[in-house]
């Protein structure tokens, strides 16, 4: 029996090339008529850069100014996102009824985009690499490849051209 997606996470880091990885997420859930969640994972900033600012800005000031910030970045990033699928969208508006959702977490990349394909259900994750080619350092991009190695479910892992 064939699989039959009905569920997608498209996991994005936001960079300007993320449109093509987008475009063929679209293409997906157009023939298997399936619903489409977007995703981007804020990343969690290295210990030794947060202690640092930490120590500059003074003791709790750094907790605090993120408690202020954290939900209007949320909702920047998000809106972002909005405005990302109704750019990509503007001749297709009909797609715009097939994404189920667009959600910003804040947390490591790999783990945050796992936990969403499981908690949505998702049948498969469609994301972008920036890969480096045969002369390049790695072949996947570090994200792409610790998802693709990790997921039980499939991850289709678009390259994105240069």
């Amino acid at each position: 029996m064939l699989p039959n997606y009905k569920s997608i996470l498209y996991a994005t880091d936001l960079t300007p090339n993320s449109e093509y990885a987008f475009k063929h997420a679209i293409m997906m859930t157009r023939r298997s008529q399936a619903k489409i969640h977007l995703l981007h994972v804020v990343s969690e900033i290295d210990a030794g850069f947060r202690s640092y600012v930490s120590a500059i800005m003074g003791d709790g000031k750094l907790e605090s100014f993120e408690k202020q910030h954290e939900e209007d970045a949320r909702n920047g990033l998000k809106k972002r996102l909005e405005t990302f699928a109704h750019e990509e969208l503007e001749d297709h508006p009909e797609d715009l009824k097939n994404i189920a959702g667009i959600e910003v977490v804040h947390g490591h990349a790999v783990s945050e985009i796992l936990l969403a394909a499981d908690r949505l259900n998702a049948d498969v994750i469609v994301m972008g690499t920036h890969g480096k080619g045969t002369k390049g350092h790695t072949f996947l991009g570090s994200v792409a490849e610790k998802v693709l190695h990790k997921s039980r479910k499939p991850v289709f892992v678009i390259p994105i051209p240069d």
